[in-house]
């Protein structure tokens, strides 16, 4: 996911999309409708231990790190150390967005009002996921767990990419049934998620990947139009 070197640009997009990510995550879970696959595990622990979900996501996307080196058969230190510092910036994001959703926003009262944040948390996921993705910079854990798998199975992408969200819901609707005896992290807002985002993502990509790489390459129109092409 490199491309070329860091710029000031891509660093303040990847920072904002990762931010803004997290930001949809806060209004699913205010919504209490579901998370969305990626986040259900890390939402199930902070539901079974009471642990900010900040902190959750940290210790969720340090096992997929661990699977990542025990399907790789190796440790890179560099790699999973980027990784690692990602995913403490991530957490922190998480427990401030989630800080000012339920301090800045109305707690939805009614079935009506949970369906509005759940839909609002689809199309804030789906604006941090373009500019994470269009910034070219490092993978948070979860997302190059991935990568790891469609490269060591021999998977498409795709595939492995929903046995991954499957394996994490799975994995949360354990958690859950076992601590706290209901399903929790996992709920009509997870299957919705899993469906809609990639479609959201696509509808935002159209509308936004030119200007977005217009502005920033356009000090580089070879790089621009390499990217385009």
């Amino acid at each position: 996911m490199k491309n070329g070197g860091i710029t000031a640009k891509r660093l303040l997009i990847y920072i904002a999309g990762l931010f803004i990510l997290a930001l949809g995550i806060s209004f699913s879970i205010v919504a209490n409708l579901g998370v969305s696959p990626v986040s259900s595990l890390a939402y199930a622990i902070t539901l079974a231990t009471g642990i900010s979900v900040g902190m959750t996501t940290i210790f969720a996307n340090i096992i997929f790190i661990i699977i990542q080196v025990l399907l790789n058969r190796r440790i890179d230190l560099k790699d999973f150390g980027i990784q690692l510092i990602v995913a403490f910036l991530f957490g922190f994001f998480n427990d401030a967005a989630l800080w000012i959703t339920e301090h800045f926003l109305p707690t939805p009262n009614s079935t009506l009002d949970s369906w509005i944040y759940m839909i609002i948390s689809l199309f804030i996921v789906g604006f941090g996921l373009v500019f994470y993705l269009n910034s070219k910079l490092p993978l948070m854990p979860y997302d190059s767990l991935t990568y790891v798998i469609s490269d060591h199975f021999k998977w498409k992408f795709s595939k492995a990419k929903i046995i991954s969200d499957v394996a994490n819901v799975i994995l949360a609707t354990i958690v859950c049934l076992v601590t706290i005896h209901r399903l929790g992290s996992i709920g009509i807002g997870t299957i919705i998620a899993a469906y809609m985002v990639g479609k959201i993502i696509a509808f935002y990509m159209k509308l936004m990947k030119d200007p977005l790489n217009h502005w920033l390459y356009k000090s580089n129109p070879e790089k621009e139009q390499q990217i385009r092409s």
